[in-house]
């Protein structure tokens, strides 16, 4: 479950002081994963995720994860950085200059394709994103 988005180019963040850091004056884009063992993680958040990553052609700057339910400290800490939303995992957000501009809930995964995520998140990165070529 953790390599399903470390073998993409995902950091894990495992302590706060490893949010705090990548979060600490970030500059461009950070795409944030709460990770899950649920099976909307599995079906529909993790394969969107990386198929997000790798076909669209505006991307993120940085890509971290935080794993609920295993690295506790790290999944507090970030949920902290993603308030005003209550904690949700699955979730993932966009940060654009260490401001939260994006963020996807629970809620919005369940019962959606991973197709539909992919296709949502590649619009939200053609508009936050730098284009890969430019």
């Amino acid at each position: 479950m953790r390599e399903d988005l470390t073998s993409v180019g995902f950091q894990e963040l495992t302590t706060a002081a490893d949010v705090d850091a990548a979060l600490t004056d970030q500059q461009g884009t950070m795409l944030v994963v709460v990770n899950s063992v649920c099976g909307c993680a599995a079906g529909a958040a993790r394969p969107a995720v990386k198929a997000a990553v790798m076909q669209s052609s505006a991307k993120p700057d940085k890509l971290v994860t935080v794993f609920a339910g295993g690295d506790v400290e790290a999944t507090e800490r970030m949920r902290e950085y993603l308030l005003p939303y209550p904690p949700s995992s699955p979730a993932i957000g966009l940060f654009k200059d260490g401001e939260l501009v994006h963020f996807v809930e629970r809620h919005h995964i369940e019962g959606r394709s991973a197709q539909m995520i992919a296709q949502h998140l590649d619009m939200v990165f053609d508009e936050f994103c730098t284009p890969v070529n430019a």
